[in-house]
């Protein structure tokens, strides 16, 4: 019998291989973690108690066995041609293949390099690895103040005597004299001077 359906058969396609990078991930960030805890652990206990203590892999073999992971995931998406989405490109570091993870593996701030930091749409946000020290800086994407002519209209706008007009509901200020506004006046004096020729001639 034939199969029914389309190709993928409803399906999504190349859905083994979006599995097996999604179970690289999670289990680099489980490793990972692991690490983390149990250095935190070894810090905090005595070392008269560490003897004592089950045997369990160091923190070092776990990290590594991340990074590796870390790299198979890369090798995959690059080998298959699958785009990996930027949530997961940005918790893998892009020199070492550690897992970043922010306080424990890597340190995120936000910078400004504007005068003053007057420009909130210049805000960077930086992350920077604890293993090998580099730093990536991703656009934080905020929103750039309006122009002049979209801005509400206020108390101070509206002494100073700009011209304001409604859109969807709201005033807006413009500027002083639009070059359409000038152009529509030139237009009704001339309709006006017409006029008054024709009743002039018709007097006459």
């Amino acid at each position: 019998m034939a199969k029914g359906g389309g190709k993928n058969n409803g399906g999504v396609q190349n859905r083994a291989i979006y599995s097996r990078v999604s179970f690289l991930q999670q289990a680099a960030v489980f490793l990972s973690r692991q690490s983390q805890s149990q250095s935190q652990q070894q810090s905090l206990q005595p070392s008269t108690s560490s003897a004592l203590a089950p045997l369990a892999p160091p923190p070092t073999s776990l990290e590594g066995m991340s990074r590796r992971l870390a790299t198979d995931l890369r090798s995959v998406s690059l080998k298959t041609r699958i785009r990996l989405s930027p949530a997961v490109k940005r918790t893998i570091c892009r020199y070492c293949d550690s897992i970043l993870i922010d306080g424990s593996t890597c340190t995120t701030f936000v910078e400004n390099r504007s005068k003053g930091g007057r420009k909130p749409w210049a805000d960077i946000l930086v992350r920077r690895c604890h293993a090998c020290k580099k730093e990536r800086r991703y656009p934080v994407e905020a929103k750039r103040t309006k122009r002049k002519t979209e801005r509400v209209i206020t108390g101070e706008d509206t002494a100073s005597g700009g011209d304001a007009m409604e859109v969807d509901g709201t005033l807006v200020v413009g500027k002083g004299k639009g070059q359409k506004q000038q152009g529509q006046k030139q237009k009704e004096k001339e309709l006006q001077s017409q006029r008054e020729a024709e009743i002039r001639e018709q007097k006459g």
